[in-house]
């Protein structure tokens, strides 16, 4: 890997920032990478539309900003359809089931779906859906080690959390591997 280009995308209040922010921990802190974080948000922050924009890379990052994603995040149909055509060839497409209706993508890209904001509910707290998110990117992309993403989720989130977010991130790790395991068993079988 030399630098991967990372978009996260949905709404205010659901947690876009902090799941940037800690993809960008996880790297540089924990997985001996280096890593740049870029956000953007509308006038209110809450409900309105939101962005992290995540390079990391092997060596240092000399251009922040995210050109052509070869990873998207879509917690939200709108940031979906606003970011689904700027994908890199061979992106990889994670997105929030309850929230995002995919579309049709170009040939080469692959588009993996979970019911994380259903998870989190079923967990108690519907606000820990970002973090099932990242078990999820974290399982399916394998970009960076398991451990360190979960050293970031303990270390980042508010004290008394951190059992409930390590279960979040758990849960979306675990539904992660289950379909990537299926996809492989239907390409096997194909």
């Amino acid at each position: 890997m030399s630098k991967t280009e990372i978009k996260i995308t949905g709404f205010g209040g659901q947690g876009v920032i902090l799941c940037g922010y800690l993809i960008g921990k996880a790297a540089s802190i924990y997985d001996n990478k280096h890593a740049t974080l870029t956000q953007s948000f509308g006038p209110e922050a809450r409900g309105s539309a939101c962005s992290a924009q995540v390079v990391v890379s092997d060596s240092r990052v000399l251009y922040p900003y995210v050109t052509h994603p070869s990873i998207m995040l879509a917690m939200s149909h709108d940031g979906y359809a606003t970011h689904k055509n700027s994908m890199a060839d061979e992106a990889v497409i994670l997105y929030d089931q309850d929230l995002v209706k995919p579309e049709e993508h170009k040939a080469g890209v692959k588009v993996y779906g979970i019911p994380a904001t259903r998870f989190a509910e079923e967990l108690g707290r519907k606000i820990v859906s970002n973090i099932v998110m990242l078990g999820f990117f974290s399982a399916v992309t394998e970009l960076l080690d398991r451990e360190a993403v979960q050293k970031a989720v303990e270390t980042s989130v508010p004290k008394g959390t951190e059992e409930l977010n390590l279960k979040a991130f758990d849960k979306g790790y675990q539904y992660g591997l289950e379909l990537k395991s299926e996809k492989a068993e239907a390409v096997t079988k194909a």
